[in-house]
């Protein structure tokens, strides 16, 4: 749960779910949510996958997901699953065999949809290696690819349909005594994926896996993605997320954190809030913004940052945030600490004075919070 006792209106309660191991990072529960992404390159090529994980990781993913259609990428799962900063998710379709050869190649969670891999005899092998090897199971029902059967009985992709999938498929790993599974249901349509995933949130305890699958290009998918994932997260549904977009997987990551910063469920690094800019600006809003953006990617420590054009809503936002700069007259501006006026700067030096600003706090605050861990073990 998500709570803040000074602005209630702000408050999300997670949906109550039991947890799981993924590797070394725990989802459901009272876990935080975790941000996942999925490699693109030839997952036989060990390191051109390696380091695209290593990219992605450096941006904040918690898990990769790295597909696995033949033996030569279950080979090679092996030394990527060794070298790996964060746990791997092995992505299987159809061959069960595959699912074998990534659980014992080091895979901390096999993604499979149960049923498509054969009778119950290779659900069985399947579920042995995983218990085997201390794998979590995924279960991915998508809408573009649902049984015959399903498609048959209710004429389309439905959430109705979506669902009966997913409890067929928890069924066919709980019959086996497996119960380290998560679930996701995802469409492109962010109307059904919405209705499933709440429909399905009311039939299991599973952890959930959000995702909008298929959502489109970097400006299209991010938008789709944030409306879907937002209404879900709001409604307190999605232990683990993952941003589908036609792009570098570290933009997936980027987009999955400024979906949580945005409703108050995990913070990373700088959260900038900025004005659109208009003719009042004291100095170009735009362009300082996406100096800043970049100049700040390294920072980890939450910070927020106000950069407002204006005296309009700039010292109302500085009051909010950790760090503000508020745009006035002569070629300079007012700096405020912590919501309070402190100096004044001129807007030549200022994104310098900032860069420097949010190093020094962010220092600060690893040091305090290193000292605490020390003090807390003595």
């Amino acid at each position: 749960m998500s709570i803040n006792p000074i602005r209630p209106w702000r408050n999300i309660e997670r949906r109550r779910s039991r947890q799981i191991m993924v590797g070394t990072v725990p989802v459901g529960g009272d876990a935080p949510i975790s941000v996942q992404t999925m490699t693109n390159t030839d997952s036989s090529d060990v390191s051109a996958t390696l380091a695209q994980i290593i990219a992605a990781a450096d941006a904040g993913a918690d898990i990769v997901r790295v597909s696995t259609p033949d033996q030569s990428s279950t080979r090679a799962l092996r030394e990527i699953c060794r070298e790996s900063p964060v746990p791997i998710v092995a992505d299987i379709h159809f061959h069960y065999k595959r699912a074998l050869e990534a659980a014992e190649a080091g895979a901390a969670c096999l993604r499979i949809n149960p049923g498509n891999i054969g009778d119950s005899a290779r659900v069985a092998e399947v579920v042995r290696a995983a218990r085997d090897h201390g794998c979590s199971i995924r279960i991915g029902v998508n809408a573009g690819s649902l049984e015959k059967h399903l498609l048959e009985k209710y004429g389309e992709p439905c959430p109705d349909a979506m669902v009966e999938s997913g409890l067929d498929h928890i069924k066919l790993l709980q019959d086996h005594d497996f119960h380290e599974f998560k679930i996701s249901v995802k469409a492109s349509d962010v109307f059904l994926a919405a209705a499933a995933y709440q429909q399905l949130a009311e039939a299991t305890d599973a952890p959930i896996h959000l995702g909008i699958t298929e959502a489109g290009g970097l400006r299209g998918g991010t938008v789709k993605s944030s409306v879907g994932l937002g209404n879900l997260l709001w409604a307190g549904i999605g232990d683990t997320i993952r941003v589908s977009l036609s792009a570098d997987p570290v933009e997936e990551v980027k987009v999955g954190f400024e979906i949580l910063k945005s409703l108050g469920l995990r913070t990373r690094g700088v959260q900038v809030i900025s004005c659109p800019s208009c003719a009042r600006q004291g100095f170009d809003v735009i362009k300082t913004v996406e100096i800043l953006e970049q100049r700040l990617e390294h920072i980890k420590t939450p910070i927020s940052l106000s950069i407002i054009g204006c005296v309009v809503n700039g010292p109302g936002e500085a009051l909010l945030t950790d760090i503000g700069f508020t745009g006035g007259g002569a070629g300079s501006g007012m700096v405020y600490l912590a919501g309070r006026q402190d100096h004044k700067t001129s807007n030549e030096g200022m994104i310098d004075h900032i860069v420097e600003l949010v190093e020094e706090r962010a220092a600060r605050i690893e040091a305090e919070a290193a000292a605490a861990a020390t003090d807390a073990a003595e």
